[in-house]
């Protein structure tokens, strides 16, 4: 799916390449603070001093990490934004394109207010998808993943207990996606539906007022605007319980550490120096995994959106080679005749 996107990016394809290695920069710079905060209370933990120069130089650097997370960051989303837009300018364009080659009949079969919807609304969902969720979702899914690595070089056990916190919230999460991917092509149909019938009536408003049928006109207005807006709020029912659970228990990595890894402690099983550094790893990586698998929430969407688009270029329409400024109508008859 990721390489179909990439395939309207054209040379801003680097630019998105560079945005994933420049928010991966400041991820990391958003989780060395808990190292040096761990480097800080080392000593106090093994009955020493801490010395003033010590903890200076460790202070200084959680600043700078902060300022750095904080431009790397922004730089980050500058550069996916920018490639992004034009990507999905290139997609309208590809599209556009082959509009333009389609029989009338394809076109009043979609209707203009879906056509309406896959140039501005659906194309414009992608944008979540270019953005955030393939930059900024890569970068805080990878850094994570290496801190766990990480983990299991300090005290295996511990690693062990802070991955016991995602299968649950995992299993929370694609509770919400199946529940929601079931519904999606409803929605969308509902969707389109709405648009339809909202571009018909502002269309066809002045000839309605004219025989004076406003009232059935605007009946069937209502009724699939009110249509669309029950579909939605059951389909958001179903799923804000699983999104409240899992956004409730994905962040807290050290939910099972904090317990056991302190009863392991004093039963010598671990070290308390160990169980502090893999606290602070556990409280580094919340956000970010939180964060990252918040965005697999646009990965049911742009199926759907994709396949929009496919059936829209598979409609397989010829233009023989003669009729360079034939209409769509007259090269479909040609075509047809061949």
């Amino acid at each position: 799916m990721f390489q179909k996107v990439l395939e309207y990016a054209g040379e801003y394809r680097k630019t998105t390449y560079l945005s994933m290695a420049v928010m991966l920069i400041g991820i990391v710079m958003n989780v060395l603070p808990f190292l040096f905060i761990y480097q800080l209370s080392r000593p106090l933990l093994l009955g020493e001093s801490l010395e003033l120069g010590y903890a200076a130089w460790r202070v200084a650097a959680i600043a700078v990490c902060g300022v750095l997370y904080a431009v790397l960051y922004v730089k980050g989303l500058s550069l996916s934004h920018r490639a992004a837009y034009n990507t999905l300018k290139n997609l309208r364009a590809s599209l556009q394109g082959k509009l333009e080659r389609q029989p009338l009949g394809v076109i009043q079969e979609k209707g203009v207010g879906a056509l309406k919807k896959m140039f501005i609304d659906d194309i414009d969902s992608i944008e979540l998808l270019l953005a955030h969720a393939l930059p900024e979702g890569l970068a805080n899914l990878a850094v994570p993943a290496f801190v766990f690595l990480a983990m299991f070089f300090v005290d295996w056990k511990l690693a062990l207990l802070s991955l016991c916190a995602l299968p649950l919230g995992l299993v929370a999460m694609m509770a919400m996606y199946r529940a929601g991917t079931s519904k999606m092509g409803a929605y969308y149909a509902s969707a389109q539906k709405m648009n339809n019938t909202i571009v018909e009536y502002i269309n066809g408003m002045e000839v309605v007022k004219v025989f004076n049928r406003d009232g059935e006109s605007y009946q069937r207005f209502e009724q699939d605007v009110r249509g669309y807006r029950d579909f939605t709020l059951a389909w958001y029912k179903v799923c804000w319980p699983w999104m409240a659970l899992y956004n409730s228990i994905l962040p807290c990595v050290a939910l099972f550490t904090l317990p056991i890894g302190a009863y392991l402690v004093l039963v010598g099983y671990s070290t308390l120096p160990d169980f502090a550094l893999v606290l602070c790893m556990s409280f580094g990586v919340g956000a970010p995994l939180l964060r990252a698998l918040g965005f697999m929430s646009t990965l049911p969407q742009a199926p759907e959106c994709f396949a929009l688009f496919t059936r829209l270029h598979g409609v397989h329409f010829i233009i023989p080679e003669n009729a360079t400024f034939a209409t769509s109508i007259c090269a479909a008859l040609c075509s047809g005749k061949k």
